[in-house]
C-alpha cells in the first residue's frame, strides 16, 4: 500500500539532489510512493530539458521506487474541477492531477511547491522546502 503521492517537483528534488531531497527520501522509505502518469511525463520532460538521454532517464527513475497511477477519465474530471479552488495559486494541470490523485487515494501529497500550502483542499499537503 502506498503512503504518499509525489509531485514531479518532489521526484526531481531527489533525482537532482535539490533542497528537500532528504524529506522526500523519508517518504520513499515506505513501501511505495505513487506518481500520477501526468507527473511522470513532467519529470521526463524536465530531465530531457536538462540534456539527459532516454537510457539515463530510465536508470534514474529505476533508482526511485514509484508506482505510476494512470490519469484516467475520473481523475481528469477531478483535476479539472480543482481549477476553481487552485486558480489563485496558479496550479498547472500536472499539479491538479497530483492533488486529485491524493484526494482519491486519501494520501498526503508531497511537493516542493510552496504555493500548494494553505489551499484548503481535502488532502494533506507536505511541502519539502
Amino acid at each position: 500500500m502506498s503512503e504518499a503521492v509525489l509531485d514531479s517537483s518532489a521526484v526531481l528534488a531527489v533525482l537532482n539532489g535539490e533542497p528537500g531531497e532528504d524529506v522526500v527520501r523519508r517518504w520513499l522509505a515506505g513501501p511505495v510512493a505513487v506518481l500520477c502518469s501526468v507527473n511522470l511525463a513532467e519529470v521526463v520532460t524536465k530531465l530531457v530539458e536538462q540534456g539527459a538521454a532516454e537510457t539515463t532517464i530510465q536508470r534514474a527513475l529505476a533508482t526511485v521506487q514509484l508506482e505510476v497511477a494512470d490519469f484516467d477519465a475520473e481523475l481528469a474530471y477531478a483535476a479539472g474541477l480543482l481549477r476553481a479552488a487552485t486558480r489563485q495559486a496558479g496550479l498547472s494541470l500536472g499539479d491538479r492531477a497530483c492533488l486529485a490523485l491524493g484526494i482519491r487515494l486519501k494520501l498526503p501529497v508531497v511537493t516542493a511547491d510552496r504555493s500548494w500550502a494553505g489551499l484548503g483542499l481535502p488532502v494533506e499537503v507536505v511541502v519539502v522546502r
